[in-house]
């Protein structure tokens, strides 16, 4: 499983970080998923593999302009470079007007179909390329959510000893068991592929809308592999700022993924306060902050890194070009 971060700002902004933004890819899919989608998305597109012409799915966590104000502007971009295929939007009802709206104001006629589906009534899990969505609402100044991305068809591991003790060497059989075929030998007997060829477990990728109660994730993150959510702030800033802004600061955060036992933990949506580097608040506070507390695989997003979820649950990290330096 794939995900690549196109902004990782808040509120505004800056020279090296852009509003937010989430592409995700499901293994062997050429279709991805789109989470939220700020000003400047269909730019920081042109710096990756991800087209429009193969968005499969925009999902919206809330309606603040900041994740997605730059949706219509996709859109038309998609729609001038020739789709045609038609696009499922899971949002806020308010995205349904603002997208009919703006594309009606400003005269742009998009050459394919659009499914709107209201994330306040998804129940039921979505299906969406090669993963299962679904939506846990949290708690911020508008309605918020955020989504659980869990792999729909698991690879399958070959037992090559097993195999091999079995008296089935290599070959056309081992082909079948790993597409999840059972498969009889020429003596009768019957190799299973639950037995032989056992599916890994599923991965499961959450990513939190804004939020300023991370507890409210506790079920969806009781099998996740990786968490993805906002820290505006460091908690002395958090603390000055007061309560109002309803966003989660690193340590609450980082306090929560400890307490739940995540593996891996990837922190966004920085205040645009921090700086990459230089005087004054940076990105680096909000790391030292996190990592005193939470002692799992830490992650600060950067836009244009790319991610990769393995099998075993290992979290890599690719940098963009133009990403400033680690903090």
């Amino acid at each position: 499983m794939k995900f690549q971060f196109l902004g990782t700002s808040s509120g505004v902004p800056t020279r090296s970080r852009s509003h937010t933004a989430l592409a995700v890819q499901a293994p062997g899919r050429r279709r991805w998923t789109l989470i939220d989608c700020g000003e400047g998305t269909q730019h920081r597109l042109l710096a990756t593999a991800f087209s429009p012409a193969t968005l499969g799915t925009i999902l919206i966590t809330h309606r603040h302009g900041d994740h997605c104000l730059g949706l219509p502007g996709l859109l038309a971009h998609a729609s001038m470079n020739g789709r045609s295929d038609p696009l499922t939007i899971v949002a806020p009802l308010e995205v349904h007007r603002l997208v009919e709206l703006a594309l009606a104001l400003t005269d742009s006629h998009l050459g394919f179909g659009l499914d709107f589906v209201d994330v306040a009534r998804l129940q039921a899990p979505l299906e969406i390329d090669g993963l299962a969505a679904t939506a846990v609402p949290l708690s911020h100044r508008v309605p918020s959510f955020a989504f659980v991305l869990t792999e729909l068809s698991p690879p399958r591991r070959l037992e090559r000893q097993r195999l091999s003790t079995a008296g089935a060497p290599p070959g056309p059989a081992w082909g079948r068991l790993q597409r999840g075929e059972d498969v009889t030998l020429e003596d009768g007997r019957v190799l299973r592929a639950a037995d032989f060829a056992p599916a890994a477990p599923a991965r499961v990728l959450v990513v939190g809308g804004d939020n300023d109660t991370p507890a409210l994730l506790a079920d969806a993150c009781r099998d996740a592999h990786v968490l993805i959510h906002e820290a505006t702030y460091t908690s002395d800033v958090a603390a000055r700022v007061g309560p109002a802004p309803m966003h989660s600061d690193a340590a609450r955060v980082a306090r929560f993924a400890a307490d739940a036992g995540l593996p891996n933990l990837v922190l966004t949506h920085f205040s645009p306060r921090y700086r990459d580097h230089g005087r004054g608040p940076v990105v680096a506070d909000i790391a030292r902050e996190a990592a005193e507390i939470y002692a799992g695989a830490l992650h600060l997003a950067r836009d244009l890194d790319l991610y990769e979820l393995g099998i075993d649950g290992t979290l890599s990290r690719s940098a963009g070009a133009g990403s400033p330096a680690d903090p």
